[in-house]
């Protein structure tokens, strides 16, 4: 085991609510302890996701008293019992928002294990990577493929993985069109992929910077978000938390079409009209975390293709000011906070 201080600095969630009220304070706190078969890991990047946003908010519903946020995780393992987790000191894993799963239970038997009604969530019901130090049951942390930074691979550990997912739930046609609603972290991920799987990819999105990002980045368009497609839509991922947007991503799809909802909040969704929203087959599908298989697809996918990971740095002790941001939409790409500088 590698030396390691009893304190730490970290971001705990005092009471959640609206940023202005400073929900999040930095203090110290113990270093944590592994148990049986989790690695305790030193935190060398740790992505943003709008999903901490929530947590700190209040949006998503308190699991865990004071904790600390963050689910996009690389770090260097610094103690672990080689012979119970199959990892070895100093090696650089990823630690993502799926934490824990009962393991046997229908959904798990059934390969759907992000469904498993007893699943944990690194940074929600357990302490997270706004801090110096975590850690992570050995079988839900992830090897990382090569040729990235610590920064650059902080996001692909849930804006990737969950972009992957709802990509897969919209069912894109082989050389089918693709909308984006929404083009931050996730979704300037997921265009790559279906660019380089074949899709041609329109993106719908508020933000003038990141409608240029998205042309940069090989999108066919980039529009406002209520903007119609310029032509009719196979599938579309709804990445923006904005329930106004389900029926405008609705009635742009063809017959057939298919839209994934990609976030873990929604705000209210409109009364729909049957015959322009839903009627001709089209579908309507939430995305619920990733399943590990998908995450070894991912990574694995993203080792064979070199993604472009546009990130925003901040230091660890300005996460605040991070989420601030991205509240703000004044973030390019995924924001990740870098420990020490």
């Amino acid at each position: 085991m590698a030396f390691v201080d009893e304190t730490m600095n970290a971001w705990v969630v005092d009471e959640p609510g609206p940023l202005p009220s400073s929900p999040i304070r930095w203090n110290l706190r113990p270093v944590p302890r592994q148990s049986t078969g989790e690695l305790l890991v030193r935190v060398l990047a740790c992505g943003v996701c709008r999903t901490d946003l929530h947590v700190v908010e209040g949006d998503l519903p308190v699991r865990t008293r004071g904790v600390v946020p963050g689910h996009e995780v690389v770090g260097e393992i610094v103690a672990c019992d080689p012979a119970n987790t199959g990892f070895d000191v100093g090696e650089r894993v990823g630690v993502p928002w799926l934490r824990e799963t009962c393991g046997h239970c229908e959904f798990c038997l059934r390969g759907k294990e992000n469904l498993c009604p007893r699943s944990r969530y690194t940074g929600w019901d357990a302490d997270g990577g706004y801090a110096e130090f975590l850690t992570v049951p050995a079988g839900y942390a992830y090897r990382l493929p090569g040729g990235y930074s610590d920064a650059e691979l902080a996001p692909l550990l849930c804006a990737g993985l969950i972009g992957y997912r709802a990509w897969r739930r919209a069912e894109v046609p082989v050389g089918g069109v693709l909308g984006l609603y929404g083009f931050g972290a996730s979704a300037h991920l997921t265009a790559q992929v279906a660019i380089a799987s074949g899709a041609r990819v329109h993106v719908l999105t508020r933000a003038a910077r990141a409608r240029e990002l998205a042309l940069d980045l090989g999108a066919a368009s980039a529009r406002a978000a209520a903007d119609e497609p310029p032509e009719p839509l196979d599938s579309a991922v709804l990445f923006a938390p904005v329930g106004e947007l389900v029926p405008v991503a609705l009635a742009a799809l063809r017959r057939g079409g298919t839209l994934a909802v990609a976030g873990i909040h929604l705000s209210d969704i409109p009364a729909l009209d049957y015959h322009r929203h839903l009627f001709y087959e089209r579908d309507l599908r939430s995305v619920t975390a990733n399943t590990r298989a998908d995450g070894l697809d991912f990574l694995r996918f993203a080792g064979q293709h070199r993604l472009r990971v546009t990130t925003t740095p901040y230091r660890l002790d300005r996460a605040d000011a991070a989420l601030r941001d991205l509240a703000a939409d004044r973030v390019d790409g995924a924001a990740v906070l870098l420990p020490g500088g």
